[in-house]
């Protein structure tokens, strides 16, 4: 199996917030174009991978395995004597954001800012502000640069992406930012490598979708112009850690979880339960009991309906910039997919039934 760490630090090198993935949408389509037939891109910029199946008959059923591309992050809210006010993109936590380098990408001047986010001494805050955690409303950006010079370069809209560095842990853990759901791309690409050596009479479609953390809108908008047969989401699962021991979470590096969820459809669970026992890839139960909160819950209510499944990678410290994930679960994803793939049979969809 090829080694999918130097391509994992580059996804977790570039920007690429919800709705603004371009620079890491070059990078996938890049490595994906030696691995599928045909390379694509939506309307709103979700890249699309065909590789086709060997079934005689057409059209073939098809299978689209999605893994969303997009980063929560930042956006300049109001800037006040060159200080950079920010609010939310995506679903992010104040209490982790103080210190955190970042990037600005500022579209007065067309590059990118280095800053960092501060907070003010906790006595210049208003009274009961500055005794626990700090709302966002209160930090911002520091550029280093005057004000003169912000107001050149920045403008309000602008957006702000996580600029920590990969970082290689003990134990064959990674760390950094956008972990969530990079990862998942990597494993999308470990399934495209297995696949060049398996045969697989469907057709896949490899989906890096835009847009998961704030609408769902890639998956649902890529789901309804390629109509699969059936749809995979792959995405990231809370793992154990301190403070993080209920039956929510899963020990890191110990396996990838397999989704329990109205979004899910339970021949699909047992299809790939049976295929990892098999292939002795260990697993385990990722109860849902409402939404998956992934990009699933639009998929499988496209059109007349799609079957779909969860797939997902445990990972510490998420929505953070130092998500913390294990190489041999992004592998295990991998394989794993790949031999789902490679088990459908021709005549799969039609003995689908809810049980």
């Amino acid at each position: 199996m090829s080694d999918i760490l130097p391509f994992l630090k580059s996804l977790i090198s570039v920007a690429g917030v919800s709705a603004h993935e371009a620079p890491v949408a070059n990078l996938i389509k890049q490595k994906w174009s030696p691995l599928v037939d045909e390379i694509s891109e939506s309307r709103i910029g979700s890249i699309h991978g065909l590789k086709r199946g060997s079934a005689k008959k057409t059209p073939r059923p098809s299978v689209l395995i999605a893994t969303h591309m997009d980063a929560i992050g930042l956006m300049v809210s109001r800037i006040v004597d060159g200080f950079l006010y920010i609010t939310n993109i995506g679903g992010i936590d104040s209490r982790v954001l103080p210190g955190t380098p970042v990037m600005v990408h500022a579209t007065g001047s067309g590059e990118d800012l280095y800053g960092v986010i501060v907070i003010p001494p906790a006595n210049l805050l208003p009274d009961g502000e500055g005794g626990g955690v700090v709302g966002l409303k209160y930090l911002f950006v520091d550029t280093g640069l005057t004000p003169a010079e912000v107001a050149k370069r920045v403008k309000v809209g602008d957006r702000v992406s996580f600029a920590t560095e990969p970082t290689e842990m003990s134990g064959g853990c990674v760390s950094g930012h956008t972990l969530d759901n990079r990862a998942s791309v990597a494993a999308l690409t470990i399934c495209l490598e297995e696949l060049r050596s398996k045969a697989h009479l469907w057709d896949v479609w490899a989906v890096a979708s835009v847009q998961e953390e704030t609408s769902l809108g890639g998956a649902q908008t890529s789901a309804f112009q390629i109509r699969p047969t059936i749809a995979v989401a792959v995405d990231m699962t809370f793992a154990k850690g301190a403070g993080a021991n209920g039956y929510q979470t899963f020990p890191l590096g110990k396996g990838v979880t397999l989704g329990i969820s109205p979004s899910i459809h339970p021949f699909l669970y047992k299809r790939f339960k049976e295929i990892a026992e098999r292939v002795e890839i260990p697993v385990a139960d990722d109860l849902m009991p409402e939404y998956s909160s992934t990009d699933a819950d639009s998929m499988q209510l496209v059109a007349e309906g799609i079957p779909t499944m969860v797939l997902s990678i445990p990972q510490r410290y998420m929505h953070t910039a130092v998500e913390v994930v294990a190489l041999k679960d992004i592998q295990r994803a991998g394989r794993l997919l790949a031999e789902f793939i490679a088990s459908l049979e021709a005549d799969f969809i039609e003995r689908i039934v809810w049980d």
